[in-house]
């Protein structure tokens, strides 16, 4: 039985929107919350199946644009005829894969919507179709955990004529209402959107949707994100993921070796632009970078404790604000500092006694 406080897509829709019981929802106010969309997926968030490329994404936009809503889709892949062709479709990908690049791709755009379709190829293919649920849930945790303040629209699968996805994919389907239950439960912006609109005369091919089939996708993730706005889900877009560069030598801040383990060194290099000088300032104080959180080795708070990228925890040795032109860790009441003013890459960084001399003083600027 769902309880009373379970909002998958339905619920929301049907309270906040007034959905009529043929499933069409009365026009409403435009709305002019910036978003900053990044769909998420494999072949089918790619658009493969679709005359354009562009898959659902391309209507998708343009729903969006009537609403009145200024856009900005963001992936590391381009993809599809369409003018904003940024997505994070991987033809091909399973679960674990999307989550292996989420946490890079998540906080080096922050986007305000993800539109989540995955798990087509694990049941396509039998791989580990016994946790291919909680691998699910895993996921939608690490979304929610890289973009906070975002709204995350996790998507049943397609109809598909393939005879092994097909033995799964109402089992996979059922679990996943729960899944988005339990976010909400937790106060994460998670909703269900349901696809069963899709029949097998919008398909492409046995697992990929024709162009109407992408149609039914793009109405279904629009009406997600119309009762997202309409239940208050939607926030403005975090500040623009930068580059933070060092007044001396003009360095950047850099994870090294493009590193994600946790204890990689964060050291400064030349600029280049690459996703490991491109930082993301969170409301809770911390500064990321490839998914991980600029940290105080083992807790330090002595002049010349290093610092590397951790995994993200709350502690208070990754609180960084705003000090003197620099950053200023506050349980150490120490800066950011390049040790010895060298300007050799590959200098790691430290905590330092905040002096505000140049080794200490870090300009933000536009990354890409």
């Amino acid at each position: 039985m769902r309880k009373p406080w379970i909002l998958p897509l339905i619920t929301l829709v049907t309270a906040a929107l007034g959905m009529t019981a043929a499933g069409v929802a009365p026009a409403s106010a435009a709305s002019n919350t910036p978003l900053r969309v990044m769909p998420l997926g494999d072949s089918i968030t790619w658009g493969v199946g679709s005359s354009t490329g562009n898959g659902y994404r391309a209507p998708l936009w343009d729903k969006l644009a009537a609403d009145g809503h200024p856009l900005d889709f963001v992936g590391t892949g381009r993809g599809g005829s369409m003018s904003d062709p940024d997505n994070e479709g991987h033809p091909g990908y399973k679960i674990h894969q999307i989550a292996e690049l989420a946490d890079a791709s998540l906080t080096r755009y922050r986007p305000n919507v993800v539109t989540l379709m995955i798990g087509t190829n694990d049941l396509n293919e039998s791989y580990q179709v016994s946790t291919a649920t909680a691998r699910l849930k895993s996921l939608v945790n690490q979304i929610t955990a890289d973009a906070p303040d975002a709204t995350v629209l996790v998507a049943s699968l397609v109809v598909s004529t393939s005879g092994s996805e097909e033995q799964y994919r109402a089992a996979y389907n059922q679990a996943i209402p729960q899944i988005v239950s339990e976010a909400q439960a937790a106060g994460k912006r998670v909703a269900y959107v349901d696809m069963s609109s899709l029949t097998t005369a919008d398909l492409d091919d046995f697992l990929h949707p024709n162009d109407s089939g992408y149609q039914k996708m793009a109405d279904a993730f629009h009406r997600g994100i119309q009762s997202a706005d309409s239940a208050g889900w939607l926030r403005n877009p975090a500040p623009a993921p930068s580059r933070v560069q060092s007044e001396l030598g003009g360095k950047c801040m850099d994870v090294s070796g493009f590193g994600t383990a946790d204890g990689t060194a964060v050291q400064t290099w030349s600029c280049t632009g690459a996703v490991n000088q491109v930082w993301s300032a969170y409301t809770d104080g911390t500064l990321r970078s490839m998914g991980k959180c600029l940290d105080a080795a083992g807790w330090g708070t002595t002049n010349g404790t290093k610092v590397h990228l951790w995994t993200c925890h709350g502690g208070a040795n990754q609180v960084w604000e705003p000090y003197n032109g620099g950053y200023r860790n506050p349980a150490s009441g120490r800066c950011l500092d390049i040790p010895g003013f060298s300007t050799a890459d590959g200098t790691q960084l430290q905590l330092w006694d905040c002096h505000g001399d140049s080794n200490q003083k870090w300009t933000t600027l536009a990354a890409g």
